[in-house]
């Protein structure tokens, strides 16, 4: 959920040219010529809110945390803007049958504390990220290397019969394999998320310790961390990896609303932002020329429902109910109206820009208020007759909340309220907690550029982004079925099949796609956004 790191694809072939590196403002030469020399050791700030945990890799899946992250550690590999895998701490990805992995490092790296990055420094990670006694809330991620069960089983409140995967081997100190339960075609590309990045040794003596003060292997390391105010990151004069850092370092600024920080960015006092409020959108382009940015990624705003909240679990509601709330939302005129163009109205579940992005693939997301309601009369009515829309007020949600909700309401004539939560942290916290009493609000950007990353690791069973309790055992199959295809090819097909068949079990309302709207000030340079939309720390350049 990256927090949840846009493009098309040729059709047929597995090709997708990724816009990773876009730039949403105006050339560097332009800024340079305005704003004079660069200063290669300045400091710039980003506009974030407090993480939801501590900074552990495999513990991270929220945007707040993950920016932080991305400057920290460096992974296996990357992608390139021709969709293609790029090496970065690995040498070599290599697999003959999609099964058996090995797992070259380039050699040379090093973590923060100057101790060398090696195949270990991997496998022990992965490892410990697994085992459900340490409590990781990515340990899914690992569920497809054998072994699995046996450290993290599926049984609740069963023990782990050992703390290490069977299918991870040590061969030399820079090379390793990875052996899963079947054949995944598109497993290396999963090697790019974060979850699988490297710990150095002294992390296993005080885990909590760490994750305080983390130490990586990436462009940045870290410095301090003022809690619920600010985190600053370094440069790394020790990288070595082809992404060095044009600046001396990252200040991350929390801000509790993105109104404060569009006042902050304008001021001066704030140089690079991820969002703007609703509010903000009419007039930013004005405000700030060509440091404004307009681009798309790789992300999908949802309505996911809580399939354990009472209203929907008791009743064992009817999936043409959740159509019908889909059908009564007038997308098109709201992201027009509220959000000012800067959103497309979804047409399915897996966002543009990924292997597999299909157009239309729901049309359960048209609007037509006289089917809503058929469809809801069909499926037995709401439960109750009212819904609720859970969401963080930080996130500059309410106002599409409201617009939707009425929408809904007088379309339908089911009442439905926003049940806004004061920021990102207490907004997940309840989602984990099964607190949430209806509905969520929902946003997933990718963390690889394949579509089984919007359908797998979102609806699943025991996904770690399944938050809603959503569980359909053909559905499992069918993702089990789309894993062992033949070829990436094979399988990006078949899980176009499967999302076409969501509408089927409807584990969440598809609204828009995402942009990035957004802006930079004028201290600085440089300034890209990445597929998943956040800021690409390395290339901004601070100016004197």
């Amino acid at each position: 959920m990256r927090g949840a790191k846009s493009a098309k694809w040729v059709a047929g072939a597995i090709v997708v040219a990724l816009a990773a590196t876009a730039c949403g403002g105006g050339k560097d030469s332009d800024d340079k010529a305005k704003g004079g020399a660069v200063d290669p050791n300045g400091i710039f700030s980003v506009e974030t809110g407090e993480p939801e945990k501590l900074l552990h890799p495999a513990d991270t899946m929220e945007s707040n945390g993950s920016i932080v992250m991305s400057g920290l550690f460096s992974q296996l590999v990357d992608y390139t803007e021709d969709g293609k895998l790029t090496m970065v701490n690995a040498e070599s990805v290599d697999t003959k049958d999609s099964k058996l992995w090995t797992v070259k490092l380039k050699k040379g790296w090093t973590f923060h504390d100057g101790t060398p990055v090696t195949a270990e420094s991997y496998v022990k990670a992965w490892n410990w990220a697994a085992t459900i006694t340490n409590n990781q809330g990515n340990a899914s991620w690992f569920s497809d290397i054998k072994g699995f069960d046996k450290v993290h089983p599926e049984k609740e409140g069963a023990k782990p019969t050992s703390d290490k995967l069977d299918g991870l081997k040590v061969l030399d100190e820079s090379t390793f394999t990875i052996e899963l339960t079947s054949a995944i075609p598109y497993f290396a590309y999963k090697l790019g998320y974060e979850v699988f990045s490297p710990l150095p040794e002294s992390f296993y003596a005080n885990p909590k310790a760490a994750g305080e003060k983390p130490v990586g292997n990436g462009p940045y390391k870290f410095d301090s961390w003022e809690h619920k105010k600010q985190i600053k990151i370094v440069r790394y004069d020790g990288y070595k990896g082809d992404n060095k850092a044009k600046n001396g370092g990252v200040i991350f600024k929390n801000y509790t609303t993105l109104e404060t920080a569009y006042e902050d960015l304008k001021s001066g006092n704030l140089d690079v932002l991820r969002q703007l409020a609703p509010k903000d959108l009419p007039v930013y382009r004005q405000d700030l020329g060509d440091r404004a940015v307009d681009q798309a990624y790789s992300a999908v705003q949802t309505l996911a429902i809580a399939y354990y909240a009472p209203q929907w679990k008791d009743k064992k509601v009817d999936p043409k109910v959740i159509q019908g709330l889909s059908m009564a939302i007038d997308r098109d005129t709201i992201t027009k109206t509220v959000l000012q163009g800067t959103r497309e109205p979804a047409t399915g579940w897996v966002a543009k820009g990924v292997l597999g992005y299909q157009p239309n693939a729901a049309d359960i997301t048209k609007f037509d208020p006289a089917k809503a309601k058929d469809l809801i009369k069909q499926g037995g009515g709401v439960p109750g007759g009212a819904i609720s829309i859970q969401f963080n007020s930080d996130g500059g949600h309410k106002e599409w909340v409201e617009a939707v909700c009425n929408s809904i309401t007088q379309n339908t004539g089911v009442k439905c309220v926003g049940d806004a939560k004061p920021d990102f942290q207490a907004d997940l916290q309840a989602r984990k907690s099964k607190q949430v009493k209806s509905i969520y609000r929902s946003g997933w950007v990718l963390d690889y550029p394949v579509n089984a990353n919007f359908l797998r690791d979102l609806f699943q069973t025991g996904a770690s982004g399944n938050q809603g309790g959503f569980s359909n055992k053909d559905l499992d199959a069918a993702i089990t079925k789309a894993d062992t295809a033949a070829t990436l090819d094979e399988s990006v097909k078949a899980y176009q099949e499967i999302e076409k068949s969501l509408v089927n079990y409807m584990p969440s309302i598809p609204l828009w796609y995402y942009k990035v709207n957004a802006g930079y000030s004028e201290k600085v340079s440089g300034v890209k956004y990445a597929q998943d939309g956040d800021p690409i720390l390395e290339t901004v350049e601070v100016k004197k």
